[in-house]
């Protein structure tokens, strides 16, 4: 199969091993995958704040990208939320119904990526390796607006050597909701604090997610706290394998066909 990635802003920006794990990923499973250059930022950040205008033209320009192509994944449950459910939204309020129109067509072909190995691809089972002991976080987006369930809880157990342990008051935000942990830094924390306890109480070496944001939150204040626990994208412990396998490129390139 043919599919194209998109990376979203914070995976090019801060996170690129989430991005060149999804490559490698499918790659390893046996398909083709692409990097339409012409993609930028899907607009949540925009639309959140009440800059819709201002996020019409990302709407405009991520269904002229990515139209071409079948299948789309994004290593992010709140950027596809974002793509899914707030573009055509945006376009009509801007009383574009065309571009409302191409918007629902290319956002029903866009995915998170558990959603496309477990419903699109038909694996659970990636061949993946990792010796860690791994507590999963549901991020909201993912939960709530993409309704993911317990996909990524099905791959994680099949990847062999990981130990997963099930994270205490899970559905719980983590507090981050972009520009909410800076306008509500005090609520935010408090959120955090309490994600964090739970991280702990599960004696896990890793917290993983679907989300490099909340992984960013969570991790940030992980580490603040010295504990040792990491944070890991989902990706990245599905594109680990077995010592002299697929392991990634040690020079962090990501290359892909076009």
């Amino acid at each position: 199969m043919r599919i194209a990635v998109f990376v979203t802003c914070l995976a090019d920006t801060m996170f690129p091993e989430a991005a060149k794990a999804t490559v490698r990923l499918l790659e390893r499973l046996g398909h083709e995958v692409v990097f339409p250059e012409g993609q930028t930022c899907c607009g949540q950040m925009h639309v959140n704040t009440g800059y819709q205008r201002q996020a019409l033209p990302l709407v405009r320009r991520y269904a002229r990208v990515f139209d071409p192509y079948d299948v789309i994944v994004a290593p992010s449950g709140s950027c596809v939320g974002s793509v899914r459910h707030q573009h055509a939204v945006v376009a009509r309020r801007a009383g574009d119904e065309r571009l409302a129109s191409r918007a629902e067509s290319v956002a029903g072909r866009t995915y998170e990526l558990s959603e496309l190995l477990v419903d699109v691809l038909g694996v659970t089972d990636v061949g993946a390796f990792y010796p860690h002991r791994v507590t999963y976080h549901p991020t909201c987006h993912s939960l709530r607006v993409l309704r993911v369930g317990d996909r990524p809880l099905r791959l994680l157990r099949e990847v062999q050597g990981l130990d997963l342990v099930e994270l205490p008051a899970a559905e719980q935000c983590c507090g981050f909701g972009g520009t909410f942990a800076v306008k509500n830094a005090d609520t935010s924390t408090a959120m955090l604090a309490d994600k964090m306890r739970h991280v702990l109480a599960t004696g896990a070496d890793v917290c993983t997610a679907g989300d490099a944001s909340c992984l960013m939150h969570i991790g940030g204040g992980l580490s603040r706290l010295r504990t040792g626990v990491r944070t890991v994208h989902l990706a990245e412990i599905l594109a680990s394998t077995e010592p002299g396998g697929d392991t990634p490129d040690q020079r962090g390139e990501l290359v892909v066909r076009s």
